[in-house]
Order: structure tokens, then sequence, then C-alpha cells
């Protein structure tokens, strides 16, 4: 089954281009009074509205009140007559913001750089912690990712192109994440059923592990991927720069029957990846990605070190344990691996198989209600960005676990992942 997409990654070739603009504020605005609103249309909000030092500066419900009266002028952010300030001047990613007397320091000098708003002193961008939208948020500043818990709306800002070049701490600029786009995805390999399929499971993108849909298209956003060092080649660079705005990195590198890519040779490709200018997605891991020191921890690492730009965190997941206790093993891993890069998760395959024992598959109500659950949950989630079950044919050795026999004839898996975030 799994060797099977390597076939195909391989085989689906490749060719390219389009030209990127970044939107956000731009850098010289009036010193306007309002608010500042972040994710899910939350305001930048002084707790309490208490002037005091040290008072912490949160996520909230937008209310119009003093609290959420915020003077931006390219240098200072104020409120209540009181900075923005980042707590000890710290550059650590995680450290929280706070309300402090102006005092003019690298703590409370702030820039509008491509809709974040970056700190001088650390180089790194306004965040809300666990990019939750929550009332009570406390903000925080994190290296700059692109994440939609670091995109700001300021008083007074008109929208056009940024032209601030990325500071020594901060990723270069990438697209944001397509609006619009149904989180639901599917995986699938080339069947006859494929652009039905996808079509009748309404799903609002796809992908085949390759860099290109030219033999299997359907009407919805198709996301390219580089499976491993062999795709990374000028042709196929180019072509994935056609087929969209997203690009996903290295299928299971941790894996010796799928892309088997030690992490330094991973990180030393990332820039090819990287100068297509499309967001991406990390390498995606076989298991283990909240592990310190694993697989994906040790790239992370090396990103950061070497100032390369991962947008978001691709995950697989497969359960053996059918029960009902399987949804809160699976979504328990999705928020520790985010919890661990405070990055946006895309989980690009998962499902329920024993790879190793007996019986390998659940049954149809034990598969349904994980479906209906686990999709559930992922569409609830504000860090998921985007899911896709593995996988969409239902056809040969994947009957157990598919979506659809054919264009038009789902499984009662495939039913209940149609109905999923309708």
């Amino acid at each position: 089954m799994r060797s099977r997409r390597r076939v195909l990654a391989v085989a689906v070739s490749a060719t390219v281009v389009a030209g990127l603009g970044v939107l956000g504020i731009t850098t010289a605005m009036a010193a306007d009074a309002g608010p500042i609103k972040g994710l899910g249309g939350k305001c930048v909000d002084v707790a309490g509205a208490n002037s005091a030092n040290g008072t912490a500066v949160q996520l909230w419900d937008c209310n119009g009140t003093g609290a959420q009266r915020w003077t931006v002028d390219g240098q200072q952010i104020q409120a209540l007559g009181k900075c923005l300030d980042v707590t000890a001047a710290s550059a650590a990613d995680g450290a929280k913001v706070q309300l402090y007397a102006c005092n003019n320091s690298g703590a409370q000098k702030w820039s509008a750089q491509g809709g974040r708003l970056v700190n001088a002193g650390s180089g790194k961008c306004l965040d809300a912690t666990g990019q939750s939208s929550a009332s009570g948020t406390r903000l925080q500043i994190w290296t700059c990712t692109g994440a939609a818990g670091q995109t700001w709306q300021v008083p007074g800002a008109t929208t056009a192109p940024t032209t601030a070049a990325p500071t020594a701490t901060q990723p270069p600029a990438t697209q944001p994440p397509a609006t619009g786009v149904k989180k639901k995805g599917v995986s699938s390999w080339e069947f006859a059923g494929v652009a039905g399929g996808v079509k009748d499971v309404g799903a609002g993108w796809y992908y085949n592990w390759g860099t290109n849909n030219d033999k299997m298209p359907a009407d919805a956003e198709f996301v390219p991927m580089i499976w491993d060092e062999t795709v990374v080649t000028a042709a196929n660079l180019a072509k994935v720069k056609t087929e969209g705005t997203t690009l996903l990195g290295f299928n299971e590198p941790d894996l010796n029957e799928q892309a088997k890519m030690p992490v330094q040779q991973a990180l030393d490709l990332w820039p090819q990846l990287q100068g297509t200018g499309m967001r991406l997605g990390s390498p995606a891991v076989a298991y283990g990605g909240d592990t310190p020191g694993g697989w994906l921890d040790q790239f992370m690492t090396g990103a950061r070190q070497r100032n390369l730009k991962v947008d978001f965190i691709t995950l697989h997941w497969y359960g053996s344990d059918f029960s009902d206790a399987a949804v809160g093993q699976f979504m328990g891993y999705v928020k520790a691996v985010h919890d661990r890069y405070q990055l946006p998760i895309w989980v690009t395959e998962f499902g329920l198989m024993n790879f190793s024992g007996t019986p390998k598959f659940p049954n149809t109500a034990q598969i349904t209600a994980f479906i209906r659950n686990a999709t559930a949950q992922l569409q609830s989630a504000p860090y998921v960005e985007r899911y896709a079950w593995f996988s969409l044919p239902a056809v040969g050795d994947s009957v157990d676990y598919g979506l659809y026999r054919d264009a038009t004839t789902p499984t009662e898996a495939g039913k209940a992942y149609r109905s999923a975030g309708s």
C-alpha cells in the first residue's frame, strides 16, 4: 500500500511559475487610535483595563474600550498611556508581552511588516499563544512564520505590498494561507473515480504525493509535493510553481520504505524548495513529530539555525487502537506537535490501521465513528489548517479504508467523510 505512493510520486512528474506578492500593512501610517484585530477577529486587549506596569496583554472580544484603543506610529504601540513591551526585554520564543511605562527600549519598538508586528529588540513577531483565538489568550513574541496568529490589522493601516526586508531572525516572507479553502481534503493515487470522488466527497483540496495532477485533474485545489531528493530537479521545481501556491516537503523521510533521508540532507536541499517562493509544509514524518531530538525536531532546529522557512507542520498519523479512545490519541498527538513548534498543522494522512497485528483494519462501525468524531475535532481546532484522509480510492487492497469505489459510489467510510465539515 505505502510502496504504491513511492512509485506514483516518482512517476508523476513535473513544471512552472508564479510571481508572489505578500500583502500587508504599510510601515508608514498615521498614528490613529483604535483596535488591533487578530485571529478570529479578536482585539488586542489590556487585561482588566489595568494600566499598571506588567499588566498582561491578551486577545479579547472587541468592545471599544480604552483597553483596546492602541496608537500605532511605526515605532511604539501604546494604550492607556503606556507601551506594548516584551517582558524582561527577552528575545526568546514564547516571551510574553505586557503593558509597561514607555522607555524607548528595543523591547517596546515595533514595526509593521507584511501584516505582522515585528519587535525590534528581538526581530520576532507578535503572536497569539497556541494560535488560539479564545478570549484571554496571552500574546507573546515568536519567530515570524506567517501563521494566522501573527497577522494583525492595525488602526490607520492600508493594504499595500510590503517592501520591508526580513530581519536576520525572520524567515523570508511567503504567501499567507489561502482563504476560503475548506480544511477537508483527500490523498489519492490515480484511479478512474478521482474527479468524481473529489467532488462528491466535498474536498476543498487534494494531493497525490507528486509534483503535478496532469493525469488526475479534479475540481479542487491541487497541492504538489517533492517526495525525496530524487525529485529535487530544476524541471520539477519549475513545475510545482505552476500547480499552486503551496508545496509539501519530503514524504516520511524517517522511514526506509518511504523517502529515507538524513536530516542534514533534507536541510541542505530545503533552500531549493524555498526558492520556489511557495508556502512550505515541513517534511511529513511517519511518527514522533512531538519527540525531542526526533527526526522532525532535528529538522526544525536546523531550519531555525539556518534561517530556513517552514510555514506549517505536515503530519501523518495511524492508530492501531480501534476503540473510542482513538480520537483522543490522535488529537492529543496533533496538539502536542503544534504546541512544540507553534505552527499551523496540516494532517495529510490519517486513519486506523494495525500494521503489525490483527485485525489489521477496523470494522465499519469503528471506522465511521472515528471519522465523524475526528473530523469534528479537526474542524474546530484553530491550529489545524487542513487535513486529508488516507485515502480516496476504495479499490484493490484499499477497500477496507478507502472512501470511493468509483466516481459516485462511496463506502460507509466515504459517506461519513462526505459529511465532515458540511
